[in-house]
């Protein structure tokens, strides 16, 4: 047993890497156990403990699933290590990224969610949209074209085969009827 313990340890690198790319799951236990731990320790150099670890496990996973196209033209060891530096510096490229976009936006919203007028404002133009969806179908249609759609009174009433005074009489309707849905919002 003893002797088959050395042989695991001193196997040459070639062989190891030539029984992984045949899918042999005793030589990337063998290498597992010789590499995980000082891969995990030198990644901790980078990232903490518990990312360290995550990211040298995901390493050993993506050599598990790449075993077969694994080609290592330097030293398995050189390649292990120079792997998981690339990864550790990728992992905190992306964090770091993430915080930027995470503090732009917070730069963007924390002005509008200061202000108690955003609040306010979100639910007066929800007031205003149920009011609108309210209207008689007529009504809501030239209102919608005049306030909404920037349409002339003219090109209203070409539009919809109306006068132009009904048009306006349609719009002078609407926003008594507005005022009236609306009152208590329309003092601020």
């Amino acid at each position: 047993m003893q002797e088959i313990i050395r042989r695991i340890y001193i196997m040459d690198e070639e062989s190891l890497i030539a029984l992984l790319n045949k899918g042999d799951r005793d030589s990337f236990k063998r290498l597992f156990e010789r590499y995980y731990s000082p891969l995990c320790e030198y990644a901790s150099r980078y990232v903490s403990d518990a990312d360290a670890e995550e990211l040298v496990q995901e390493y050993m996973v993506y050599l598990w699933e790449n075993r077969e196209t694994l080609t290592i033209e330097t030293s398995l060891k050189a390649c292990l290590f120079a792997s998981v530096k690339y990864r550790c510096l990728n992992a905190i490229k992306q964090r770091l990224y993430h915080e930027r976009v995470h503090n732009m936006l917070y730069e963007k919203m924390k002005d509008r969610t200061d202000d108690p007028d955003y609040y306010l404002a979100n639910e007066l133009a929800g007031m205003i949209r149920k009011a609108v969806g309210e209207l008689p179908d007529s009504y809501r249609e030239v209102f919608v074209r005049s306030r909404f759609g920037a349409s002339t009174n003219a090109q209203i009433a070409v539009e919809l085969g109306i006068s132009v005074k009904t048009v306006e009489y349609r719009i002078t309707q609407t926003l008594k009827i507005l005022r009236v849905k609306l009152k208590d919002w329309l003092t601020l």
